[in-house]
């Protein structure tokens, strides 16, 4: 049993019939299909990119919130002990 071209047990004459049969079937779109995955792979990592800086974002804003000094951000309400004294 050979080791070349040897994935998930089809050796080497079987994926060349595989090759052809998908070259007879896909012969003339294949430069297409290439374009097509080749945008989708861009957009995916585009994707995970913002993502990734979202999260990053997000971290940060909430790190800073609850440092002693830093100014309250939008929304949060700041309770001072003088109002409650009162």
């Amino acid at each position: 049993m050979t080791t070349t071209l040897a994935m998930f047990g089809i050796e080497g004459p079987y994926w060349i019939i595989i090759l052809v049969v998908g070259l007879l079937l896909f012969g003339r779109r294949l430069p297409e299909i290439g374009r097509n995955v080749g945008k989708s792979i861009v957009e995916f990592k585009k994707g995970l990119k913002d993502a990734g800086n979202e999260a990053e974002q997000e971290a940060n804003r909430s790190s800073t919130q609850h440092l002693p000094g830093s100014q309250p951000s939008q929304g949060t309400q700041v309770h001072s002990t003088e109002q409650h004294r009162a």
